[in-house]
């Protein structure tokens, strides 16, 4: 049977929120809050890839687990890669990506995105949520993704295309999307193998790239709103969740 193991990239170059993954919020850092949640999903084996000495120490005493990796990564589905690597996986075997920055993604959906796809033998698979706010369709920290079809937690459909600012109501089918991926090991490899798309490159999207080589990305709803923690401001509405 395939396993599933999870990796969650982390650095500390961020330069809108320097320091990002060692914020601390109620006690506890950021990389620590999402580790938890992976953790929490159980469906299996969660680890920090890093190639920062100070968030492999933040995980190591706090009871974690990591693989340091190059420095010299642009972005976090290489860095995912190269703990892979390192991990001996089959070829069979899932490698889910949870973004760092994602503290609010709910276990359930980890959970539910792992066992669609494993039942769908699915390549390449993400979340994504409905848009709740208007303002959100021209705020490019929060990225978009139209669907063939409409999406639901008990099917999955094709990804058209990422965008970070879209219009509203230029399509149907446009969704919030989540910095989480599950790919199986070998769809991973071939994705890691591709050069840079000039789309990508663009949009600073590195989805991208697998769409302008025809790979598949298929995306299941999230029942839970998550978000990623890219600016002060993305800080601040988080801290301010955890009041109410």
């Amino acid at each position: 049977m395939s396993n599933t193991i999870i990796i969650i990239p982390s650095r500390l170059a961020a330069t809108r929120l320097p320091q990002k993954p060692l914020i601390k919020i109620k006690n506890k850092t950021l990389i620590m809050h999402v580790y938890e949640k992976a953790i929490q999903s159980q469906i299996g084996e969660v680890y920090v890839a890093t190639c920062d000495e100070q968030i492999a120490s933040e995980v190591r005493k706090n009871g974690g687990k990591f693989i340091m990796t190059d420095i010299n990564h642009t972005n976090g589905t290489d860095r995912v890669y190269e703990a892979s690597q390192k991990l001996e996986l089959k070829d069979t075997d899932f490698v889910m990506n949870i973004q760092g920055d994602e503290p609010m993604i709910n276990p359930l959906d980890i959970k539910n995105l792992n066992k669609l796809s494993k039942e769908k033998n699915l390549n390449i698979s993400t979340l994504a949520y409905n848009i709740e706010k208007k303002e959100d369709y021209d705020n490019e920290n929060i990225v978009k993704v139209i669907t063939k079809n409409e999406i639901s937690d008990n099917s999955a459909t094709e990804a058209i295309n990422f965008y970070r600012v879209i219009k509203e109501n230029t399509s149907r089918n446009i969704y919030q999307h989540l910095g989480i991926y599950l790919y199986k090991n070998s769809a991973l490899k071939k994705f890691v193998n591709f050069e840079k798309s000039k789309n990508e490159i663009k949009e600073r999207l590195e989805q991208l790239r697998a769409i302008d080589n025809n790979m598949k990305i298929n995306v299941i709803l999230a029942n839970y709103f998550s978000s990623g923690i890219d600016t002060k401001k993305d800080l601040e509405d988080y801290i301010k969740s955890f009041k109410k």
